[in-house]
Order: structure tokens, then C-alpha cells, then sequence
């Protein structure tokens, strides 16, 4: 997977509150970018369950992206993102 599959697919998600599927289960997800688009976050919820998925993502001057999962691996961000679909 290159980085900028994955940061294609975060872009193409809404800005704020949205729904729709991963592997099967349906997901709330809200999404905040900064202005300038240095600043990232994800927060979602599986909505008939337990799981969640976050994490920030940083852009710093010199062109470098950091990803920083909230407590789970990058994997899971990334196969999250990659894999998520809003509801049309």
C-alpha cells in the first residue's frame, strides 16, 4: 500500500459527521481537518457494537506526513480508511 492510497481515501471522505460500512458493520464517523490541512483526525464507532478506530494525522513543512493511531496499530487505521464506505 502506498502512503498515497491511503491519504486519497481520507481526503475523499466528508468533512464532519457521516455513515456508512467496514467489513460488513455499519460505522458513525466524524472527520476534522484543519484549514490549512497540516491537522487531521477520524474518530469512528461501530454502531452495533464496540469497536472504534482514531487517529491524527499530521503534515509538517518539510512535506513529511505522521500518522498517530489512538491506541491500535497503524494497520488497522489504514485498512480502515482504505476499506470504509460512506452510505450514499
Amino acid at each position: 500500500m502506498e502512503n498515497a492510497d491511503f491519504e486519497a481515501a481520507l481526503e475523499g471522505l466528508p468533512r464532519g459527521y457521516s455513515e456508512g460500512t467496514f467489513d460488513g458493520r455499519r460505522y458513525g464517523v466524524t472527520v476534522q481537518r484543519s484549514d490549512d490541512g497540516r491537522r487531521n483526525s477520524l474518530f469512528a464507532r461501530d454502531l452495533a457494537g464496540t469497536d472504534i478506530v482514531s487517529f491524527n494525522l499530521y503534515r509538517v513543512a518539510n512535506g513529511k506526513t505522521f500518522l498517530r493511531p489512538c491506541e491500535m496499530s497503524s494497520e488497522k487505521v489504514v485498512s480502515f480508511v482504505l476499506g470504509f464506505t460512506t452510505a450514499r
